[in-house]
């Protein structure tokens, strides 16, 4: 089974251009329109026998963009077709020194273990 980083980045590399980064800090120029992706939650659901045998994840992809607010539906469709489930929209306000436009998607992912 692939881990839930390797799920979000093999959904997020099916998008063109692929703009997506880590969050560790970022050395250069950022490109006009990027995504970055991190794991915010991932409580068990289910156990029998003592063993865990389902896993949800929650994962928040932000998408930045100089042109304005981004559209969110090129991740969707490569989210929802990799089995995430779509959650909440955030706004996020202008950023200050690079002046990217951001929006914020939450994805939910449900593992099954068996």
């Amino acid at each position: 089974m692939a881990t839930i980083f390797e799920l979000v980045e093999t959904a997020l590399g099916t998008i063109s251009p692929a703009e997506t980064f880590s969050l560790a800090p970022y050395k250069g120029s950022l490109p006009n329109r990027f995504i970055v992706h991190q794991l915010i939650a991932s409580p068990p659901e289910q156990h029998a026998d003592g063993n865990e045998t389902e896993r949800s994840y929650l994962v928040q992809v932000t998408i930045w963009d100089k042109a304005g607010v981004p559209s969110e539906s090129g991740i969707d469709t490569a989210m929802l077709a990799a089995g995430f489930m779509k959650g909440n929209i955030v706004l996020l306000p202008q950023d200050p020194q690079t002046h990217h436009y951001g929006l914020a998607v939450d994805y939910m992912y449900l593992e099954s273990k068996e």
